[in-house]
């Protein structure tokens, strides 16, 4: 019985990569057997797999933590020793980050990388520092420190032959480097690269992965035709993403793009864009009720986004100081810059001349202080 429990673990992780409408089939008869047969290893694979599915699927965050937990309470038994860097990495990439700090994933998943590395898990430790990388970009650490931890990690993915979780490194550093100015061309020769690659091989997770990474960049670089484009064209990338904070990021990020594609247009086209807007904003509304700490400021900024979209002037200039302020108390330096650029676009459209450069200026210092190169160069081209 225990055998086969392994080998619907290993499932899980086929299942992520190529075929995730079938992952969750695959948790629930792991769970099943747990139940009918007692515990295992594999135990903890299925109640961190249906920790999961309950916070990412079914909006159930406060179940799906308390899965992610028994998770671990099994893996601290006797004879677990074997699954514990891959539960930390499920219960650490899937289901904290729903109801915690994202910033607080950081130094566990370390560790989970850390104890992969001991026992010889070295598909779980290189899965760990995947996400955690991902994370520090998020959360917006310094560009220049995660580009030097991103190119010691691919080296050290290398020798262990781990070319398939290399594939996410190179897509950050891809994406970090462009930031900042850095190799872009083949920065994006890369990325085609690897849509060619996932296209090929049907991987639609590292199709998602690709396609988020490029629709940050065309955000942030407010790139706005070529990232409704995106949207549009990459299909369900949610689904490909899991329950990861990619998930989440890409979901706040195709919001703004759908708001700002109805900003510019007219007609049926501005009522579609802002049906779809509406729709994912929904979304997000229900993880913040659901106690989402992390998604607070992505609610301000397209809750202004909509109020401008609407003609709200007054609700829509509270809602960007606002998101301003809770992206900088909670540490999003990144994001902070995003408000204060949004901002100074909304009191441009309004004539306000002194607002729209004092939030110019607020942007680019923040820009500045994640070490976004390539962005600081575009916003003093644009004063000049």
């Amino acid at each position: 019985q225990e055998m086969g429990q392994r080998m619907n673990e290993l499932l899980t992780v086929c299942a992520f990569q190529v075929q995730p409408t079938m992952l969750a089939l695959i948790i629930f008869l792991l769970t099943t057997t747990t139940l009918k047969h007692g515990l295992n290893p594999s135990s903890c694979d299925a109640f961190a797999g249906l920790g999961m599915i309950l916070c990412g699927r079914l909006g159930k965050l406060e179940k799906g933590c308390e899965m992610a937990k028994a998770a671990e309470l099994i893996a601290e038994q006797p004879g677990m020793r074997r699954i514990t860097s891959k539960t930390i990495f499920v219960t650490q990439s899937f289901c904290y980050h729903w109801t915690e700090p994202l910033q607080d994933t950081v130094t566990p998943l370390l560790e989970g990388c850390q104890k992969g590395l001991e026992i010889g898990d070295t598909d779980s430790a290189c899965s760990c520092l995947v996400v955690r990388s991902y994370c520090l970009y998020f959360t917006g650490r310094p560009l220049e420190s995660i580009q030097e931890e991103l190119e010691a990690t691919i080296e050290v993915m290398t020798q262990l032959r781990q070319d398939a979780r290399k594939m996410r490194i190179v897509i950050l550093l891809a994406t970090v480097k462009k930031l900042r100015g850095i190799d872009t061309e083949a920065g994006d020769e890369k990325m085609d690269s690897l849509l060619a690659t996932a296209a090929a091989t049907g991987n639609f997770s590292l199709a998602a992965f690709v396609n988020s990474m490029k629709l940050e960049v065309f955000v942030i670089f407010q790139q706005w035709e070529e990232a409704i484009e995106l949207v549009q064209k990459s299909g369900n990338v949610r689904l490909a993403l899991t329950s990861a904070f990619n998930t989440v990021r890409y979901t706040f990020l195709q919001t703004l793009t759908y708001f700002k594609a109805a900003q510019s247009a007219s007609g049926k086209k501005r009522k579609q864009m802002k049906k779809c807007g509406t729709a994912t904003l929904k979304v997000i509304q229900g993880w913040a009720k659901n106690g989402n700490v992390n998604v607070v400021h992505y609610l301000r900024i397209l809750e202004a986004e909509l109020d401008f979209l609407q003609g709200n002037i007054k609700t829509a200039e509270e809602s960007f100081k606002a998101a301003i302020t809770s992206s900088r108390r909670n540490g999003f330096r990144n994001d902070t810059a995003l408000a204060h650029e949004l901002s100074s676009s909304f009191y441009k459209a309004k004539g306000d001349e002194y607002w729209t450069n004092y939030h110019l200026e607020c942007s680019k210092s923040c820009y500045q202080e994640w070490e976004c190169s390539e962005k600081v160069k575009l916003l003093d081209e644009s004063q000049s």
